[in-house]
């Protein structure tokens, strides 16, 4: 479910969009919660959504008088749609700034909001009939929907099954990483193997890889319980956080899978966020993405997309994978390097233009020359997308600084003049 609020130029109204899964008496029941909470309601639309042909999409108005209980209403079908609601700002005026998380823990606000999955699944999902399968997803959610940054990570005690199909995985695809993954992630999977306990036999924690890729650039991993809106997600990596599920695929299609699990978090993503170039690189897309339009944020998602997820770069005369959609998937990685895909070199304007599929292998890759080379094609893409100001990640505070006022400016210029003055000083004792 979205819901937007915003008051309407009428006094005495306000009005809320929210959409619904398209199913017997979903409407009746959000209707139910207004009429509980005593809210009048004054005005009531309805359309087919134009994000998801599976739901509707329904605008109503309301009282003023009733306002203040609309935040329990919104509460109460967090509840009913099991934490699946996404808000997306409150009193939203023509050309505001959409809010985005200032600081680290601000991303506490919406990891809880996820759009699928999670403890529900889709009646095509292999798990759907499966009752044992769907009570461990729920285990999982749960872990994710209590957790709080700066908290340890629960650790999960996985079962002789789901170890067994950890291992189908990592076993099949281990044998392509030497001759088909960049060089990047080859050179990081054995430190994950000697320090985070990557094995054929054992599926590693996230809060040990956490611990490991905060040592080597300050990427993090946090739980959670399924999809996130692109927005919200990319937000997490402007502060170097990654969210990753922690359920694994379902043990009757050990090589398949409809949504980002275990396997997809650790052997695709994990490895190379301990490289400091691709930590630098995906940081870039998530600073470009706060406070940027929806139309904006739809075209950094694509670029995610063919970049961490499905992107090749050049190493020497060779065309390695990078995304992790690609390292975690045994039949695409050897795919994507044949004559059979269309490869196209990046470009951030043209690239988040481009559709996809993603129930099956994608007809065109984009090929980076590297990953400086990226991080910078990004930069001058991030450039063109109209907000008023520039944004910053304060390391220190992990918190995002607007560089939006005269005295933010002469701060950064102080903190370049003292980086100078050390880089002077070293290279001076160089000579």
């Amino acid at each position: 479910m979205y819901l937007e609020e915003e008051t309407n130029n009428k006094s005495g109204v306000v009005s809320c969009f929210f959409s619904l899964k398209e199913e017997v008496g979903a409407l009746a029941k959000a209707l139910r919660l207004f009429e509980e909470k005593g809210i009048n309601l004054t005005h009531i639309e309805s359309r087919p959504s134009r994000m998801n042909k599976e739901e509707y999409e329904f605008f109503i108005s309301i009282d003023t008088n009733c306002s203040k209980a609309l935040d329990e209403v919104i509460e109460g079908l967090r509840k009913e749609i099991s934490g699946s609601v996404h808000e997306l700002s409150r009193n939203k005026q023509k050309d505001t700034v959409p809010w985005f998380p200032n600081d680290i823990q601000d991303l506490d606000r919406f990891a809880n909001q996820i759009l699928s999955y999670g403890s529900e699944l889709e009646s095509d999902h292999p798990g759907f009939t499966d009752p044992v399968y769907r009570a461990r997803r729920k285990e999982f959610a749960d872990i994710a929907y209590n957790y709080r940054h700066g908290q340890i990570i629960p650790k999960v005690e996985y079962t002789e099954a789901e170890k067994a199909t950890w291992g189908t995985v990592f076993k099949e695809l281990k044998t392509l990483y030497p001759t088909h993954a960049c060089r990047e992630h080859n050179r990081v999977f054995p430190l994950l193997e000697k320090y985070c306990g990557y094995r054929q036999d054992n599926i590693p924690q996230l809060e040990d890889i956490s611990r490991f890729l905060q040592s080597c650039t300050g990427f993090r991993l946090r739980p959670v319980a399924g999809l996130l809106s692109s927005r919200d997600f990319l937000g997490g990596l402007a502060f170097r956080v990654f969210h990753s599920t922690q359920y694994i695929r379902h043990g009757s299609q050990p090589m398949y899978t409809p949504e980002p699990d275990i396997c997809h978090e650790l052997l695709g993503h994990a490895p190379l966020f301990a490289d400091p170039g691709f930590a630098q690189f995906s940081q870039e897309i998530g600073l470009a993405s706060l406070g940027a339009p929806d139309e904006y944020i739809e075209k950094l998602a694509t670029v995610y997309w063919f970049t961490v997820e499905f992107g090749l770069c050049k190493q020497g005369s060779d065309i390695k994978a990078y995304g992790a959609g690609l390292l975690s998937s045994f039949g695409e990685l050897q795919y994507c390097l044949t004559d059979k895909p269309q490869i196209q070199p990046f470009d951030p304007a043209k690239t988040s233009l481009q559709k996809y599929p993603i129930t099956e292998f994608q007809p065109v890759y984009f090929v980076a020359e590297s990953f400086e080379d990226a991080k910078e094609r990004v930069r001058k893409f991030a450039a063109t997308i109209p907000r008023p100001f520039t944004v910053r990640y304060n390391a220190y505070t992990q918190s995002i600084e607007v560089l939006d006022n005269t005295q933010q400016l002469r701060n950064l210029a102080d903190n370049i003049s003292g980086e100078l003055g050390i880089l002077c000083n070293a290279l001076r004792k160089l000579e």
